[in-house]
């Protein structure tokens, strides 16, 4: 697999597709700092670290509106590649929607939100986009 992150964010959107409840994933750490921030800003229900093997598994409870059936997650968009990196400064942070989504930045002081990363003045790398 050349791509991870890719990998991961294709089966959150798989599963929201098929309206699953639970989806699991290979675990890294990686995947592990953007799993606590979807939960942290409410994209997702709950996590949970299942430690099975050399690797371990991510359990994503995806959250849906219980009247209409709507998923958080409108879409999942992964902006860096491994063959085309998206780097951005402090002061050029993308903006998702007007600020009502997120980008997921990997910077020198971890993964944090473009909010985050704007606040403590870091750039780094553009790993997606959530709304």
């Amino acid at each position: 697999m050349t791509d991870p992150i890719a990998d991961y964010l294709t089966r959150l959107r798989n599963a929201i597709s098929a309206k699953h409840r639970v989806v699991e994933v290979p675990a890294s750490n990686l995947k592990k700092e953007i799993t606590k921030i979807l939960f942290d800003k409410g994209y997702i229900l709950n996590y949970k670290f299942v430690e099975d093997g050399p690797q371990g598994t991510i359990k994503v409870a995806l959250k849906y509106d219980s009247v209409n059936k709507v998923n958080a997650i409108k879409e999942l968009v992964r902006v860096s590649s491994p063959g085309l990196r998206k780097y951005t400064g402090y002061k050029d942070m993308p903006r998702v929607i007007n600020g009502l989504g997120i980008a997921i930045i990997s910077t020198s002081k971890g993964v944090m939100t473009d909010k985050e990363a704007a606040e403590l003045k870091i750039g780094g790398e553009v790993l997606c986009y959530v709304y």
